[in-house]
């Protein structure tokens, strides 16, 4: 009897085990761009992504950097502070971008050039990704906003 119960454990914890892999198998799968990794410029120049790698990259729109192109084809470049990476958009920018302002672009890297697929700017002027503050900070190019806002 005891022989029995313990065999049908070792069932159920290898079938359960069997289960979860399928499971994360199919997501991974199903998904393969909801895991899109997050960098910054200086990680990126020091080692580049694998071609069809998409990803997130993040930091400041450099000043004087953006040129509005043809149609709605723009180029920029985005720092840390560490590196630069220029980038190309084609499409609409969110109504918060600008030069010196906070970005994370998603896309991939084709020939030293960012070609992103989408551009997230900040929702107000407060706000930064925790990422994008995270590498500004390593750059020690990361300035706190003041508590308060100034009055005349």
């Amino acid at each position: 009897m005891k022989g029995l119960k313990k065999q049908r454990r070792i069932q159920i914890l290898v079938l359960a085990a069997v289960a979860m892999a399928a499971s994360f198998a199919a997501f991974y799968y199903a998904a393969p761009d909801a895991l899109q990794y997050f960098r910054s410029p200086s990680e990126v120049a020091e080692k580049a992504p694998a071609p069809n790698e998409t990803f997130r990259i993040g930091g400041l729109v450099e000043e004087g950097s953006l040129v509005r192109g043809q149609g709605a084809a723009i180029t920029f470049n985005v720092t840390d502070g560490g590196a630069v990476i220029p980038v190309r958009y084609e499409g609409v920018l969110p109504d918060l971008f600008g030069e010196g302002e906070g970005v994370v672009a998603t896309g991939k890297l084709v020939d030293g050039t960012f070609e992103a697929t989408e551009i997230l700017a900040k929702h107000d002027e407060t706000y930064m990704p925790k990422e994008v503050i995270d590498a500004l900070k390593d750059q020690g190019m990361y300035v706190e906003p003041d508590a308060e806002p100034a009055t005349n």
